[in-house]
């Protein structure tokens, strides 16, 4: 085990050094600027399509599709797990109080780039056996395709689908059951493995339920969950308010330190505040990873821009609402310190302890549970729309949910470190197919942004002709 996770630092230690920093950074900056800062002009569209729509609820979506609340609900479920609590925790201990900073930065170019994945994903799905499909491995084939490059889009949607099946099918929802199963465990008299079990039983039950009954649950279990645990971070920063100042400053001063600070398991450097921020950054909200989009490209909208600005907003929630939370609260209670010994969500459960010692361990645990439970739903559906893609086999989609749960209840065996890299590494892998795609078909996406402001500016009904759901585009 040693020796795997060894050789997995290795790769990641190349994977996500300066090239992928580049890559990710660099197109959500080009992004931003040619589509004129949409994280800006277009996020207040995205907050009345989603929250505005959900307090007025129409159930009048087409059949085999989501409600753009349901289809942001679904990516919030994927989008916000233990990225926000054991990862942000992880990332504070290896890369220092600065890493959050560069959690920041990552979120706000990757609302643009994710407002891409989620336009193109909405112009390229499809209809498989009445229930649309989207996401990267379409848009990639099928947009590459019309640029004459039907065999690289062919390779690179394939390459993409078979990593997004492991990184987040399998390897990722390990990261989710481990973390749920090292916290109860710690907070509860539960055997990692019965934990496991559970889990394992309570998921068959929603995945043999299909994409309605996934949007269904999410729609209903992500608001309170967000919710519950915003209202716990603000507890604990009213009762440590003195030390929020201080704490902000820590980040941002550390954000940019070139020497290594002395004392403690690790020295914090810039280089390190910035691999584990956008690291842990990316795993939490997804942006430029290509996964959200197998969920917002099947939302019933009038128009792929109005997806492509619901989608920022789950990044705004996921990154700068509750890993902000995460971390502040992480800070103020001195729960970052390595001495103590903690890892990944036993650092921001010993935070809750902290302020609260007769039940904030427990509330922890519970917070996880829903947070982490929802991710492996969101997850497994994402794997599922790239299983589709590649096989196109009911059967296909049987073997897979097995797998899967296979996987969850094997996740509650592992020590957490190495789950962590091998998420990191198929994570860095998965970055790349998608990333050439998206450059690939930029152009397109700013043309559906236009073709959105010109209907808005002349007051036009809004519609888009979704031609890749033409009869010759279905697949029966």
């Amino acid at each position: 085990m040693d020796a795997l996770v060894s050789l997995v630092q290795s790769i990641n230690s190349l994977l996500w050094g300066p090239p992928m920093m580049i890559i990710l950074i660099g197109f959500g900056l080009f992004a931003t600027g040619y589509l004129g800062f949409p994280q800006f002009s277009k996020l207040k569209l995205g907050w009345r399509e989603s929250f505005g729509k959900f307090l007025h609820k129409d159930s009048s979506n087409k059949e085999g599709s989501l409600s753009s609340f349901q289809s942001l609900a679904t990516a919030i479920a994927a989008q916000v797990g233990t990225g926000n609590i054991g990862g942000v925790a992880g990332a504070i201990l290896t890369g220092g109080p600065g890493a959050v900073f560069w959690m920041w930065v990552t979120a706000i170019v990757g609302m643009a780039t994710i407002f891409v994945e989620a336009v193109l994903a909405q112009k390229y799905r499809q209809t498989r056996n009445g229930d649309l499909v989207s996401g990267p491995a379409y848009y990639i084939s099928q947009g590459l395709k019309e640029r004459k490059l039907a065999g690289l889009g062919k390779f690179l949607a394939s390459v993409f689908a078979v990593l997004i099946v492991l990184a987040l099918g399998f390897i990722g929802n390990m990261v989710q059951s481990n973390s749920i199963a090292s916290v109860m465990s710690e907070a509860f008299p539960i055997q990692p493995i019965f934990i496991g079990i559970v889990l394992a039983i309570l998921a068959g039950l929603i995945f043999i339920g299909g994409m309605q009954r996934i949007g269904k649950f999410a729609e209903l279990t992500v608001p309170i969950m967000a919710v519950f645990y915003i209202i716990g971070s603000i507890a604990i920063l009213i009762v440590f308010a003195d030390k929020i100042i201080p704490t902000l400053g820590l980040i941002l001063s550390n954000a940019f330190r070139r020497e290594a600070v002395a004392g403690g398991v690790l020295g914090y450097t810039i280089k390190s505040a910035i691999r584990y921020g956008v690291a842990r950054g990316l795993f939490s909200n997804e942006a430029g990873m290509g996964s959200t989009p197998n969920s917002h490209g099947v939302a019933d909208v009038k128009h792929p821009a109005i997806q492509g600005a619901v989608a920022m907003v789950g990044v705004f929630i996921d990154t700068i609402v509750v890993c902000t939370a995460t971390a502040m609260i992480i800070i103020v209670t001195g729960s970052a310190d390595p001495e103590l010994g903690y890892e990944g969500a036993q650092v921001t459960m010993n935070a809750f302890s902290t302020a609260f010692p007769s039940f904030g361990a427990q509330f922890l645990a519970i917070a996880l549970l829903f947070f982490a439970f929802t991710t492996i739903i969101g997850w497994y559906y994402f794997g599922e729309a790239n299983v589709k893609y590649l096989f196109d086999s009911q059967l296909a989609v049987r073997i897979y949910q097995v797998l899967v749960l296979g996987f969850i209840i094997m996740g509650t065996l592992f020590k957490i470190n190495v789950v962590w890299e091998l998420a990191d590494m198929f994570n860095g892998l998965m970055v790349i197919p998608n990333i050439i795609g998206l450059v690939f078909l930029l152009s397109e996406a700013r043309t559906i942004l236009e073709d959105y402001n010109h209907q808005i500016h002349v007051g036009e009904p809004l519609h888009y002709d979704y031609k890749y759901e033409s009869i010759n585009r279905h697949v029966k």
